[in-house]
């Protein structure tokens, strides 16, 4: 399953949200980021969050950041692009499922709507 969220009418480079987005600052980022739990590296960390404790990967890619909850049984993972033709940030995230549970597919709609929100605020 996919999910999107798209920031507006920001003026974005990947190289900036590359610098915002550290593991560390998850939590500013995301209200269903609870803690950072621990950094092993620019692209390792463990984080509490909404379904809770979980290691992570975090890789810049050519228009941002990808990140991916490394033991989550859904493979969940979710990218936060730049894409400065349409002056806008899209996060975007999957699972390895076509279908889930209703109350699961909302936690993530949620999860990808905080995401949006925190940009907002500290784009």
């Amino acid at each position: 399953m996919e999910f999107f969220e798209e920031v507006t009418n920001r003026a974005v480079t990947a190289e900036e949200l590359q610098d915002l987005i550290t593991i560390a600052r998850l939590p500013e980022l995301c209200s269903s980021i609870d803690s950072v739990l621990s950094v092993e590296s620019p692209g390792r960390g463990e984080i509490y969050c909404v379904w809770g404790q979980f290691q992570i990967s975090r890789d810049k890619i050519r228009n941002g950041v990808r990140i991916a909850l490394l033991n989550c049984p859904h493979a969940l993972a979710w990218t936060v692009a730049a894409h400065a033709r349409e002056n806008a940030v899209v996060i975007h995230c999957t699972i390895d499922d076509r279908e889930e549970e209703e109350e699961f597919v909302e936690s993530i709609e949620q999860f990808v709507r905080d995401w949006a929100e925190g940009l907002a605020r500290l784009l």
